[in-house]
């Protein structure tokens, strides 16, 4: 595996770079659709390819494990042909669904002990076992096991939450080191850095985080609640500490408007479920604003969603066509806004690429933030 930046925006510290995996390129900066339990929700790995034009998609950890299961997975080869997608792919470790499952897990020095939310049966993670999950998932970037922890956070909580997320990557990385991928291409490892709101944390994490010399790095327990400016300012101190020759990685994050601002901080990798999760309430993404297409303006609106989607979609349908198919309750109308969303998604990290290669990104970016927080 492979990461080089080609390119780095003389105002502002958006680059652009290429990384390097078994399952292909990845041009940055990316946006990486989740695809929880092996699908991108009511999207074919087809229409993925064709229509969002995606280059890498997201496994989870924590559902994969419950369902299908690793022996399933091990039978199958892994993900990626289980799922039919021969492209690259990244997991989560589980640590943001054990968080979530704030009345049902307990945490200690050994890992996470939880109960499933399908049966309320007990299972334990630990580092080493969350290493082992991931090799045997089969994915390209594997994140290590650690503690999100929850907005607004005390600091003594956060610091001492700190402490566990860096020691439980110690034996992330030991236990790493210690095992090859099952299937035969090189899988990396990315740290998280984790530290809440608090800056001196941010920095201890950052800089413990680059002392490893993972492949890459991410940023964890941000989007979890706190105002857009903390996340920002956040952001903006650790991608300062972390090396500039590994890809960064976002976690969770966030609005179009996030994903600009963060890109202008020099981040690289993005995912989120909100393309997908808002699509299926009828609310989309483009490049004009915000369109909640259940409002009876677009009942006689033949124009397309968006002036731009022939640049990002194979098949361009009319604002009054999807309003007809979501209140009909169509299962097609949860699918065609969530490619619309996510090749809106892809596009616009496309777009910002294109326009940081020309030296015209922070004009097109203050312009853009402008317009897709409007409501239409």
């Amino acid at each position: 595996m492979k990461f080089i930046v080609h390119h780095t925006d003389p105002n502002t510290k958006a680059r652009v770079g290429t990384l390097e995996t078994g399952h292909g390129l990845i041009e940055t900066p990316i946006f990486m659709p989740v695809g929880t339990a092996g699908t991108v929700k009511g999207v074919h790995q087809r229409e993925l390819k064709e229509d969002v034009k995606a280059q890498i998609i997201l496994g989870n950890t924590y559902h994969l494990y419950l369902r299908p299961g690793l022996d399933v997975l091990k039978k199958a080869g892994g993900l990626h042909p289980f799922i039919g997608w021969d492209k690259p792919m990244l997991t989560d470790s589980g640590g943001y669904q054990i968080f979530s499952l704030i009345n049902q897990r307990k945490l200690s020095e050994e890992g996470a002990t939880f109960k499933s939310h399908i049966d309320g049966s007990k299972h334990f993670f630990s580092p080493e076992s969350v290493m082992d999950i991931e090799r045997c998932i089969g994915a390209d970037i594997m994140m290590a096991f650690d503690e999100c922890t929850p907005y607004p956070c005390e600091y003594n909580y956060a610091k001492q939450s700190l402490g566990l997320t860096h020691r439980w990557l110690n034996r992330c990385i030991n236990r790493f080191e210690e095992t090859t991928s099952p299937y035969g291409y090189e899988q990396a490892l990315f740290p998280i850095v984790q530290g809440s709101v608090f800056k001196d944390l941010r920095i201890e994490s950052a800089e413990y985080i680059a002392s490893k010399n993972c492949f890459g790095n991410a940023i964890g327990g941000l989007s979890v609640g706190e105002p857009a400016e903390e996340m920002y300012a956040m952001t903006e101190v650790v991608t300062a500490i972390l090396p500039p020759d590994k890809p960064r990685y976002l976690m969770g994050v966030g609005t179009p408007v996030n994903i600009l601002e963060s890109i202008a901080l020099g981040v690289d990798m993005f995912d989120c479920v909100m393309p997908t999760r808002n699509a299926r309430h009828g609310l989309l993404f483009t490049s004009e604003g915000i369109i909640n297409i259940k409002n009876e303006k677009w009942k006689t609106d033949f124009s397309p969603i968006d002036p731009m989607a022939h640049t990002f979609a194979d098949t361009v349908y009319s604002k009054a066509y999807l309003r007809h198919l979501l209140v009909c309750n169509e299962l097609l109308a949860g699918q065609i806004a969530s490619i619309h969303n996510l090749g809106f998604y892809l596009w616009l990290v496309k777009e910002a690429r294109q326009r940081i290669l020309d030296g015209s990104f922070l004009v097109w970016k203050n312009e853009m933030v402008k317009k897709l927080v409007q409501r239409l």
